[in-house]
């Protein structure tokens, strides 16, 4: 974490210095913005440290939970691109690496015989359980210090932001 707090004691002066070369920085913006970014960084290695003994990148798990998560287990592929905000090229190379290892299938929905549904396997959420109680500590220990105020405040600040870039995505700033 001292990696992480000097890289934003030198962003905090590069933003600084910025600023006084071109006042009209919006510095607070750029800041958070930074800071998140950096911060999601660390999170994502995080993860990682959890799911390289398991075999599995970020993507692969996002797409079992997904799965797993879901009322029927499945869903089709367009609507993982959305939900696990991967381009329909990644999500084939993810799906294709859970099917070979059996985590997931692909067959065609009984509704409508021209669409896929992907499903989680019972592998799968084998997997899934055996994964997710060992992981709470760590989760845990990121938020050391944050009360239960302090969550559903930054809950609600990451839900606004979400809430405007959705509104930039569907009308370009001019």
């Amino acid at each position: 974490m001292a990696r992480l707090n000097r890289c934003i004691g030198m962003m905090d002066e590069g933003i600084g210095r910025i600023s006084q070369v071109i006042p009209q920085t919006p510095a607070a913006e750029a800041r958070l913005s930074r800071l998140m970014l950096m911060v999601t960084g660390c999170l994502q290695e995080e993860l990682e440290l959890e799911l390289k003994p398991h075999k599995l990148n970020h993507s692969e798990f996002l797409t079992l939970m997904i799965l797993y998560s879901r009322p029927e287990g499945s869903s089709t592929p367009s609507e993982l691109c959305d939900l696990a905000t991967q381009g329909a090229t990644n999500m084939t190379r993810i799906a294709n690496a859970l099917v070979k290892r059996k985590l997931i299938n692909r067959a065609p929905s009984p509704e409508d015989r021209r669409r896929v549904l992907i499903r989680i396997t019972a592998s799968g959420r084998r997997l899934v359980q055996k994964m997710l109680p060992p992981m709470f500590p760590r989760l845990g220990r990121m938020f050391d210090g944050f009360n239960p105020t302090d969550k559903r405040q930054l809950d609600r600040l990451l839900r606004k932001l979400a809430a405007n870039l959705d509104r930039m995505s569907e009308a370009p700033i001019s």
